[in-house]
């Protein structure tokens, strides 16, 4: 199957691969290549004698307009795996790393993958088809504390045990054939805008069912082995959870219970950039989903 264009729209193209790209001879990761745009900027600043290395874990990524360049490889994996693909292919050593973090415009597009709180197809949200775990087996299969863990701490919301406490009453009794059927049962536990409260409930879930924060956290352990000294790490963040591990991470902050994360690491990068950077105005116009980014960038000591 081969995906249209539109597969995924890139945020901040140009400036992350600027950030990122600073020897053209040098071996590169792109560890989201979703629609392949960051790829392609990447390989047009690469020399022949340069490399790329790409990571997607999900199927839909691989049927889309793959590259043919003889100095890139796309892996089917998830970018936690990224030191192990890396040795397999003889790569010791990297020049920069780049991450587009989140659930790419194909991802929310497509209502039968079930990552929209407003579609009418099963509840999936997984980035891996191939993994068992989705977003219904959590619902109808966590306990009462697991429930309140992804909502309190990968949603953010006040009102958590409330919500676990009535699901795990009402589950037994009720058939989800939908997203949607979710959004209309938790209707009246919603506080604030409804549409801004369903996208943190349903965030929630799809950082558990994607092993998201874990899998971000060793993501940016193994940079710090892989990179060379002067390599560039650069995420693109997309909401305060990511971009907080990021942060503290690259400043080498170990103040504070990071559970999933544990850094235990010294100071071993210097930050680029001081101020967060976002996107602009037009940007934002023609991309909405842009809005909410935030870039960091920073080199190995």
């Amino acid at each position: 199957m081969l995906l249209d264009n539109n597969y995924h729209i890139p945020v901040l193209l140009l400036p992350s691969i600027d950030a990122m790209v600073t020897n053209r001879d040098g071996i590169y990761v792109d560890a989201t290549y979703g629609g392949g745009s960051h790829s392609r900027e990447i390989l047009r600043r690469l020399s022949s004698s340069g490399k790329l290395i790409a990571f997607d874990k999900d199927s839909d990524a691989l049927n889309n307009d793959i590259i043919n360049d003889n100095r890139f490889q796309l892996i089917h994996s998830d970018y936690k795996y990224l030191k192990k693909y890396l040795r397999y292919y003889g790569i010791e050593r990297i020049d920069g790393i780049l991450a587009d973090l989140g659930v790419s415009s194909h991802q929310l597009d497509e209502n039968e993958r079930g990552f929209s709180f407003q579609s009418d197809e099963p509840l999936d949200m997984r980035m891996n088809a191939l993994q068992e775990t989705n977003a219904e087996s959590i619902l109808m299969n966590y306990t009462e504390a697991e429930l309140v863990r992804v909502w309190s701490e990968y949603s953010e919301l006040t009102n958590a045990l409330k919500i676990a406490q009535k699901w795990i009453k009402d589950r037994k009794f009720i058939r989800l054939n939908s997203c949607k059927d979710f959004s209309d049962w938790v209707t009246p536990f919603i506080y604030g805008p409804r549409n801004k409260f369903l996208a943190k409930l349903f965030q929630g879930l799809r950082i558990e069912v994607n092993g998201e924060l874990q899998g971000l956290s060793e993501l940016l352990r193994q940079s710090e082995e892989l990179l060379i000294p002067g390599g560039r790490i650069v995420i693109l963040s997309y909401h305060s959870l990511e971009d907080r591990i990021v942060k503290k991470f690259l400043k080498g902050d170990n103040e504070g219970p990071i559970d999933w994360m544990n850094n235990k690491s010294s100071k071993k990068f210097s930050i680029i950039n001081k101020k967060l950077i976002e996107a602009d105005e037009q940007e934002i116009n023609k991309n909405s989903r842009s809005r909410s980014v935030k870039m960091r960038i920073a080199e190995r000591i």
